[in-house]
């Protein structure tokens, strides 16, 4: 069987920077379930899990972040 000679494309989008996150300052709204928290590193939002930091954090533009946040405040992402 030949091999694939399909390229992989990066996804629009995902243009993000590689942030050194090591020494970020998390800030957390709460100590509840399911909580996050973000810092503020190079002019980005990053954001992640408080119970696995270990895990990939999300990073987001100022814009990408304050649709996110209107979004929420909006209910938009309420599942009740």
């Amino acid at each position: 069987m030949a091999e694939s000679t399909i390229e992989q494309q990066p996804l629009k989008g995902w243009d993000k920077p590689e942030l050194d996150l090591s020494n970020a300052e998390w800030q957390s709204s709460s100590r509840g379930r399911g909580d996050v928290q973000i810092a503020f590193v190079e002019g980005f939002i990053a954001m992640r899990n408080s119970g696995r930091p270990e895990s990939p954090s999300l990073i987001f533009t100022p814009a990408e972040w304050g649709a996110f946040v209107s979004g929420a405040r909006e209910g938009e992402f309420d599942l009740t």
